[in-house]
């Protein structure tokens, strides 16, 4: 199964509160954290609510 490498690249902070959940639903607490999630249909929904917040890879 693939993998989701998301990267958090700006900051939440003046961010919609309903995005600066999100962004910490994904397990993303500090700028420039990465984590690794499985590329499944709620985490995508959920990386496209906050696309201008991080940066999203392809996970090997």
């Amino acid at each position: 199964m693939a993998n989701l490498k998301i990267t958090l690249v700006k900051s939440t902070i003046g961010a919609v509160p309903k995005h600066r959940r999100t962004v910490e639903a994904l397990g993303l607490r500090k700028l420039n954290r990465t984590v690794v999630l499985p590329d499944n249909a709620a985490t995508r929904g959920m990386v496209n609510q906050v696309r201008h917040l991080v940066k999203v890879e392809e996970a090997e």
